[in-house]
């Protein structure tokens, strides 16, 4: 836990402890080993320093707010760009992805059906029937599902 606190983060540069009180943390091993670190310290011109860099707190957490958006950002265009829309007909026959219990082996077939299209939910989900129209429960991602070729 100590090593995560004090560790700076990729995306702010900055350790979480630093961002929550302006400083950096000293470790146990500066203490016992009496590292310069601890031998200059000063507690005037840490209290002083500490309150100064309190009054910029808020800032630096709003810049580390904005890195981290810009890094979702980042992430998400990247898998977007990488992504490829699918669109399935209604009435459309399919096949699903089998689930790992449906596969006896390693030479079992990895999709089940075919199954048709009832409804497109939206956001590539779909709704799905068997073709004697037993309704299948839940929906279905369109990553989980191909066209069927008769």
């Amino acid at each position: 836990m100590w090593a995560y606190h004090t560790t700076p983060q990729s995306t702010t540069r900055k350790t979480p402890f630093s961002l929550v009180y302006e400083s950096d943390a000293m470790i146990p091993v500066e203490i016992q080993e009496n590292s310069p670190r601890f031998q200059n310290f000063v507690a005037e011109e840490s209290n002083k320093e500490r309150k100064e860099n309190m009054d910029i707190l808020d800032e630096v957490k709003e810049k580390a707010r904005i890195k981290v958006e810009a890094l979702k950002r980042r992430m998400e265009y990247k898998y977007n760009s990488k992504l490829r829309p699918r669109q399935f007909q209604v009435t459309g026959l399919m096949m699903r992805k089998a689930h790992p219990y449906q596969l006896e082996n390693k030479l079992s077939p990895k999709w089940t059906g075919p199954f048709r299209v009832t409804e497109a939910v939206g956001n590539g989900a779909y709704r799905l029937e068997t073709l004697e129209a037993g309704t299948i429960p839940g929906t279905w991602n369109a990553t989980n599902l191909k066209f069927y070729f008769s």
